[in-house]
């Protein structure tokens, strides 16, 4: 059932054998990198699949169709099976050709333009002349209408906005992604590194598998383990607090697992014990950051907060985003000086990663801890725009964190916490873009590994 509907005749499938060949050119082409971008013709019809393109890559357009007798809402919108697709000009004849060579006719029917104008022309005749981001916007105005019922309005404003001014993110690297050594991943002794997950954690075996593939020994430590004398923390040399969502955070992110350690004081001795020996680092991701800033271990009890079962209300912590809902976003960062060992040979790299949280904005309630982080440098992760500039601007700034702080480190720099998920994104599989001139294997390791390395590294 269509709304408004045009036409009775529904699309259909005539030759089967035609569209698994062409489902295979497509295959092909995109295994040869001989494909930008495409689209299938769907919903809305060819205009519709076209135009989406546009939006998503935030160009202009130059279109001249063919109606071969069919009428022009026919020829715009008839939603008869087929695909669109983007291809570089000196990448075009291999391109018409491949297809040719099997069986699947082609045409070109436009091109992308510099100016940002969508400019439609049916049979010769002009039927379409306008701004790209004026339809676009038109196309997402309900969407983002019903964001804000969700979501804090000047957040959906400055999303809907900064559309307008997007641009390939311009990540970089200053290292090459390798795999771990095999003197790590074949020694018969590994340094062992504990999971450590509380009821309502979810992201343990992503993490171990990120240990693991740096040449870890990783064992799945419950609270509970630890709250019987099971499993004691002087056994490891590493312990990795994992995200999630700990007792449902009904008491607030972290809280309730936070005071299952802080009010069980020899459960309490034996973390602060753990966290001052020196052989030892910790590693806290989204759930597991929010947990390692209300212990006060980040950014430490010489810079803000306490140890133990006080707390403190200087303590740096992480409470609700700014935009007032729960994000999940592939987001740039920008990796800046810092003590932190796990970030070794990493400064000055920009590049993506997965965040999801909903209490990821870092709150500094005295203002002397902020600035003391900021001159030691214990902040080395930062949240940045499409040109890799530290913001505090939405969407880049997923969560509104003051100067797009996304991880805080101990002076000593064994001790770090970040609301971002590198453990989630530790293979290239895992990336949904990265640019083209990155030295990446894309069946290899990602970026992120190195952070994993590292810590194996140090450890040695």
């Amino acid at each position: 059932m269509a709304f408004d509907q045009i036409g009775s005749a529904s699309p259909d499938l005539d030759d089967v054998s035609y569209f698994k060949r062409a489902f295979n050119a497509v295959q092909e082409l995109i295994a040869d990198d001989l494909i930008s971008a495409g689209h299938d013709i769907s919903d809305g019809g060819i205009l519709v699949s076209i135009l989406e393109m546009a939006f998503a890559g935030n160009c202009g357009l130059s279109l001249e169709l063919k109606s071969e007798g069919h009428s022009l809402f026919e020829t715009l919108f008839a939603e008869e099976l087929g695909l669109v697709l983007e291809v570089d000009k000196n990448k075009l004849k291999s391109v018409m050709g491949k297809l040719k060579s099997a069986g699947i006719s082609s045409e070109i029917i436009g091109q992308v333009t510099e100016g940002k104008t969508i400019d439609l022309k049916v049979d010769g005749v002009n039927h379409l002349n306008e701004d790209m981001a004026y339809l676009r916007d038109i196309w997402e105005e309900t969407s983002f209408n019903l964001e804000k019922f969700q979501r804090l309005a000047s957040c959906v404003d400055l999303e809907k906005e900064g559309l307008r001014h997007r641009q390939e993110p311009s990540w970089s690297l200053s290292f090459t992604p390798a795999c771990t050594d095999d003197k790590y991943m074949l020694a018969t002794s590994k340094p062992k590194v504990a999971i450590l997950r509380e009821e309502g954690s979810n992201g343990d075996r992503e993490m171990s598998a990120a240990f693991y593939a740096a040449g870890f020994e990783p064992w799945d430590v419950a609270m509970s383990d630890l709250l019987s004398g099971a499993i004691s923390l002087k056994d490891f040399r590493g312990i990795a607090f994992v995200g999630g969502f700990s007792y449902a955070d009904v008491l607030d992110s972290a809280k309730g697992w936070s005071a299952s350690i802080r009010f069980n004081q020899p459960l309490l001795d034996q973390f602060q014990e753990f966290y001052h020996r020196s052989d030892t680092f910790s590693l806290g991701v989204c759930n597991g950051c929010q947990l390692m800033a209300l212990l006060g271990w980040i950014p430490g009890p010489k810079v803000g907060g306490v140890l133990g079962n006080g707390g403190d209300t200087a303590q740096p912590r992480f409470i609700h985003n700014e935009s007032g809902r729960f994000e999940c976003r592939f987001t740039s960062v920008t990796i800046g000086n810092s003590p932190a060992i796990m970030f070794k040979g990493m400064t000055g790299s920009t590049l993506g990663v997965w965040a999801a949280h909903g209490e990821g904005r870092a709150y500094f309630p005295n203002a002397d801890v902020l600035n003391s982080v900021l001159d030691s440098d214990l902040a080395p992760l930062r949240y940045c725009d499409d040109s890799g500039n530290p913001t505090e601007t939405y969407p880049f700034n997923l969560n509104g964190s003051p100067l797009g702080i996304a991880a805080i480190c101990s002076p000593d720099g064994r001790h770090l916490a970040m609301m971002p998920h590198p453990e989630r994104c530790f293979l290239m599989w895992q990336y949904s873009w990265y640019p083209k001139h990155w030295d990446v294997n894309e069946k290899g390791p990602s970026p992120w590994l190195r952070l994993f390395q590292n810590a194996r590294e140090w450890c040695s």
